[in-house]
């Protein structure tokens, strides 16, 4: 579809005194991100996206009722009077929402049913844990200690990048970060699992590596204190809608302002000429122009595909040739099991656990990298993820894209044999672990990295992307120094969590940054609002979701199953 006024975007030049036309790659949050604010700074743009739904990873898709939330655990920004809360308010993505949020971020239990809280409340959780390792009581009061501090802290970069800042925006952000300095220095030098390792009590260091659900590997202090901090603050919240809701909203902002996306628009390559990118062509060979082109989905597919490998630089190469192929480098991929239940769930248990599990079941889980797996029960999430009367479960487990896609690319009946063990691994452990359950399991799902890199894009099926300080570095040159382009490339610019780091928020920023940098270089003032729609969200926003073949668990071995990946 194409909306009057945008033009016709398969002629190589636009009527002159029209609007600058901007062609967007993908329809994530990035891409979406990046089109309303190109909408309200005067813009036409036209996002392509190969999938039939907005969102890239912050998706869900649904069966028998049950609606299979894929991304959001928490999102950052859900309280008012925050740089991310403004994000996502002028991007609609809260417009009608209800907030859910939760005391405790997440549970550990060990293999021996040994658990530890940990509540959002520093004072809570410090005398929590002073009852758990008494014996760590030094380190538990200095990590809770500041944790207290970034409570109190009000630094949300995500309006501006620091490229762009006025001179009095730089004061304003330096009186703010000068009295914490020393404390965004040290927790930001100081990687999280070396301050875990000066732990005494071995259950205490085996916990604290998953607050965050499962163990990143090598994130400093920060992220930890500053999601914990985020949560007491009710800025980390689980909005109505979910994964797909938020998708839908700033579908609905982008459109509302004039925006076009168009569907099933797989693009092949990006068509450069004299040192300047012009356009698109896609699969099917049809051609696109643009004054510019913003390319918010995989990175190294960018890079590397889109454009051949023919604009990089040292930092490019580094970033998504070296870093991107490091295991420790690059987030991990992860398993994905839910499962639906005929009944309610007990009340009392939290709503997310990550349980570390024996070496005996780690090793039935396929491509396993921790011994450990993530239990959310989402419908304590949100009221819509479930039919009435059912309830609905989310196992995950960091796992080795590398092993699933040698399965599915050599051997695809020993895919769908490791993927019914995964099934039937998931029914045995929630029987184990909740009395009374397995008998009510009606249905389990399993998407694998490869089912993540098929429909989304991302490389290696990473859906957070970096997680290294490394790549945080090049990161950050590549949106200051470079203003998110390619060198030797004019036309073009870079949008993502691929060049913004992990995050939906991050993503989303990233998009106001892109237009930000163009509107300087065409003369544009940049504008931006907030959205003004009040309905209230109802389930119905969701529109059509894929429907998933009838498999489940208790069939696994009468047939093999159909699936979509």
């Amino acid at each position: 579809m194409q909306r009057d006024g945008q033009g016709d975007w398969t002629a190589r030049d636009r009527t002159p005194g029209s609007k600058p036309r901007v062609l967007i790659i993908g329809a994530g949050v990035a891409g979406m991100s990046t089109g309303c604010y190109a909408q309200m700074s005067g813009m036409n743009s036209r996002i392509l996206e190969k999938h039939v739904l907005p969102g890239g990873c912050c998706t869900a898709w649904s069966r028998q009722g049950y609606v299979f939330d894929y991304c959001i655990e928490w999102l950052f920004g859900t309280a008012p009077g925050n740089e991310a809360n403004q994000v996502w308010r002028e991007l609609g993505a809260l417009d009608g929402k209800t907030i859910r949020n939760f005391e405790v971020f997440n549970r550990v239990v060990d293999e021996h049913g040994r658990s530890v809280s940990f509540y959002n409340d520093p004072e809570r959780l410090e005398q929590h844990l002073l009852k758990t390792a008494p014996a760590d009581a030094r380190l538990i009061r200095s990590f809770c200690r500041d944790l207290r501090r970034f409570t109190t802290l009000d630094l949300h970069p995500f309006l501006k990048p620091p490229r762009l800042e006025t001179v009095r925006e730089k004061i304003i952000k330096l009186r703010k970060i000068l009295p914490a300095f020393r404390l965004f220095w040290r927790t930001g030098a100081t990687p999280m699992n070396t301050f875990i390792d000066r732990f005494t009590d071995p259950f205490l260091r085996r916990a604290l590596r998953n607050i965050l659900m499962q163990d990143p590997g090598n994130f400093a202090m920060i992220p930890y204190l500053y999601t914990l901090a985020g949560a007491y603050n009710n800025n980390a919240g689980f909005p109505q809608g979910g994964s797909l809701g938020l998708a839908r909203s700033i579908e609905e902002r982008y459109t509302s302002l004039g925006g076009d996306i168009s569907y099933r628009a797989r693009v092949a390559k990006i068509l450069v000429e004299d040192g300047r990118a012009i356009g698109v062509q896609l699969k099917n060979g049809t051609r696109y122009y643009a004054d510019h082109v913003v390319a918010a989905c995989d990175g190294y597919t960018t890079v590397n595909r889109l454009l051949g490998g023919e604009y990089t630089s040292p930092a490019i190469d580094k970033l998504y040739n070296e870093v991107a192929n490091d295991r420790e480098q690059l987030y991990p991929a992860v398993v994905s099991a839910f499962v639906g239940v005929d009944g309610d769930l007990d009340p009392t248990e939290p709503h997310s656990t990550t349980y570390l599990l024996s070496d005996a079941e780690a090793a039935r889980l396929p491509g396993v990298l921790q011994k450990s797996i993530v239990v959310q029960l989402r419908s304590r999430f949100a009221d819509d993820l479930a039919p009435s009367g059912k309830s609905l479960i989310h196992c995950t487990y960091f796992s080795d894209f590398d092993y699933w896609k040698s399965l599915r690319t050599g051997n695809r009946r020993e895919y769908w044999a490791r993927k019914r063990e995964v099934a039937e691994f998931i029914r045995y452990f929630l029987a184990e672990r909740y009395p009374g359950l397995g008998e009510r399991i009606e249905l389990v799902d399993i998407g694998t990295p490869v089912t993540n890199e098929r429909y989304t894009g991302n490389f290696k099926g990473a859906i957070l992307a970096w997680k290294s300080p490394q790549a945080d570095d090049l990161m950050t040159k590549l949106v200051n120094r470079d203003r998110m382009r390619l060198p030797g490339l004019r036309g073009f610019s870079m949008a993502g969590h691929w060049v913004g780091g992990g995050g939906l928020i991050r993503a989303a920023s990233t998009g106001r940054f892109v237009i930000q940098y163009l509107c300087r270089e065409l003369g544009l003032p940049f504008r931006a609002w907030e959205s003004d729609n009040d309905e209230p969200w109802h389930p119905g926003k969701l529109g059509h979701l894929p429907q998933l073949e009838k498999w489940s668990v208790q069939h696994v071995a009468a047939r093999r199953p159909e699936r979509r990946d």
